[in-house]
């Protein structure tokens, strides 16, 4: 099953844009697709790659192979390999890097590593995609409210 977080609601609706689900297994397999190349995939194959589980090493080479094939079919083009730093983002590490610390910090947010330790690996990895750039994406402050003032919590 898909992990949907609530600051992407829209993006499950048409999934015109890369869901965090899909974007984390693309990382794990070391593959970058365009957003361009993400929306001339059918609604299904975008779903496939959504929900196709990805954990044990049999899984991932199934679904690297579905992307290779699909993606080439539609647009033309392979996707590209990532670097290996962009892949450990897949697994993120025990401590918040400090660009994701600072920029929840311009935004009133301290994030502790005992806040950091309270959050599960798709939650985390979602925050620094979001937050642990230069610039923060424009979901960034939804995801940490969502991730960090959730009453669970």
């Amino acid at each position: 099953m898909m992990r949907q977080f609530d600051f992407e609601a829209e993006v499950y609706e048409s999934l015109s844009c890369v869901p965090m689900a899909a974007r984390r297994k693309l990382d794990r397999l070391g593959l970058k697709i365009s957003l361009e190349q993400w929306q001339r995939l059918s609604r299904s194959e975008r779903l496939m790659i959504c929900h196709a589980p990805a954990s044990m090493p049999d899984e991932c080479e199934v679904l690297r192979s579905f992307i290779d094939e699909v993606t080439v079919a539609r647009s033309g083009l392979p996707p590209r390999p990532l670097s290996d730093e962009s892949r450990k983002e897949a697994e993120p590490a025990a401590q918040p890097p400090p660009a994701l610390v600072a920029n929840a910090s311009k935004l009133g947010v301290v994030l502790s590593a005992r806040e950091w330790e309270r959050l599960d690996d798709d939650e985390r990895y979602a925050l620094i995609k979001l937050g642990g750039l230069t610039q923060p994406s424009h979901n960034f402050k939804a995801a940490l409210h969502e991730l960090l003032a959730s009453p669970q919590r």
